[in-house]
C-alpha cells in the first residue's frame, strides 16, 4: 500500500494562486474604504455658470450669463424660462432663473436703470418706475397706447371691480360705456368672463394676460391699492344653517298638521252622538206640534 504524504505550505514568496487573488482582493477593498473615508471623489455644483458677484454689486459674467442677458433684452414680448433657456444655450428653466435673480441682484446693488420682473406670461427687462415720467416725454408712450381717458376710466373699473356687468359699468361712470367696453375687447385688454346668474344673464367682463403684461403685473392683486379699492370676496352663504332651519320650519309644520287632523277626526266622532241626543228632543217636539195643530173632533162637537 502506498502511503501519502502531507502536503506542505511552501515558505518564502511562493504563494498559491487563490492565495495570491485574495490578498489582492482584499488589499482593494481596504484602499477603496480609506478612499471613502477621506471623502467624496467629487462634489456637484449648485451651478455651472461662472460668473461672480462682487461686495460692490459689479457683475462679472460669463458667456452663459451675456447670453441670458441679451436674450431679455432683445426679447419685445415675456418669455418664460424654458424658452429663454433654447436660444442662451443654458441647461434648464432652472438654470435660466437663477441666472435671472443673479441679474437682478447686481441691478439692484448698482442702480441700474434696468430690472427683470416676472409677468403673467413670463420675464421681460423693464425700466425702473422712477423712469416713467421722462421715457414717456422721450417716446410719448401714452400715445402708443392709443387709449382715451374714457378707455382709461372703464378698463380702470373693470380691472378693480371684475367680474363686472356693463351697466355696473356705467353706474359707476355715469355714462353709456358700451362702445369702450368693445374697443378695450378690440385690443384684447378686456374679454368675457362669464354671465351673471339674474335676469337677461348679462355678460361679466374680466381683463386679460396682455392686459397683465402691458403693466407689468403677475397677476390682478398687484394693481395699486388692490386691497382698498378691489372688489371684495362675497360671502359664502351657510347651507348647513339654511338646511336645519328648514328642516326645523318643515317638521313644525307636520306636527301643526297632524295635531289639526287628530282635532278634526275627534269632532267627526263625536258628531253622531250629539245628532242622536238632538234627534228624540226634535222628534217629540215635532209630535207635540201635531197633536197641538191637529183638532180634536169631541172638542168641536161639545163646543158646538
Amino acid at each position: 500500500m502506498s502511503r501519502s504524504l502531507p502536503q506542505t505550505r511552501p515558505d518564502g514568496p511562493w504563494k498559491t494562486q487563490h492565495e495570491k487573488f485574495r490578498i489582492g482582493r482584499g488589499t482593494s477593498d481596504e484602499r477603496q474604504k480609506a478612499v471613502f473615508r477621506r471623502g467624496p471623489l467629487f462634489q456637484l455644483k449648485s451651478s455651472i455658470d461662472s460668473s461672480t458677484l462682487l461686495d460692490d454689486g459689479r457683475l462679472v459674467r460669463s458667456d452663459r450669463l451675456a447670453r441670458t442677458e441679451a436674450v431679455l433684452l432683445m426679447s419685445r414680448l415675456p418669455i418664460t424660462a424654458r424658452k429663454l433657456a433654447q436660444p442662451a444655450g443654458l441647461v434648464d428653466a432652472e438654470e435660466a432663473r437663477q441666472l435671472i435673480d443673479l441679474l437682478n441682484q447686481s441691478y439692484d446693488r448698482t442702480g441700474s436703470a434696468f430690472r427683470i420682473e416676472r409677468t403673467a406670461t413670463g420675464f421681460l427687462m423693464m425700466t425702473r418706475p422712477d423712469l416713467v415720467s421722462w421715457l414717456d416725454r422721450l417716446h410719448q408712450r401714452q400715445s402708443q397706447m392709443k387709449l382715451s381717458q374714457p378707455m382709461m376710466e372703464t378698463l380702470t373699473i373693470i380691472a378693480y371691480q371684475q367680474p363686472i356687468t356693463r351697466a355696473a359699468v356705467e353706474s359707476i361712470r355715469g355714462v353709456q360705456s358700451s362702445e369702450m367696453i368693445r374697443q378695450l375687447i378690440d385690443r384684447s385688454l378686456v374679454r368675457v368672463g362669464g354671465e351673471e346668474d339674474s335676469l337677461g344673464r348679462p355678460f361679466l367682463y374680466v381683463t386679460t394676460r396682455q392686459f397683465l403684461d402691458m403693466f407689468g403685473l403677475g397677476r390682478v392683486e398687484d394693481l395699486p391699492d388692490f386691497e382698498t379699492i378691489g372688489r371684495k370676496p362675497e360671502p359664502v352663504a351657510d347651507t348647513t344653517a339654511d338646511s336645519s332651519g328648514a328642516n326645523d320650519a318643515g317638521a313644525s309644520e307636520a306636527g301643526e298638521a297632524r295635531t289639526a287632523g287628530a282635532a278634526t277626526g275627534s269632532d267627526a266622532d263625536s258628531a253622531p252622538e250629539t245628532d242622536a241626543a238632538v234627534q228624540p228632543d226634535a222628534a217629540a217636539d215635532g209630535v207635540t206640534a201635531d197633536a197641538s195643530a191637529t183638532p180634536d173632533p169631541a172638542e168641536d162637537q161639545r163646543a158646538a
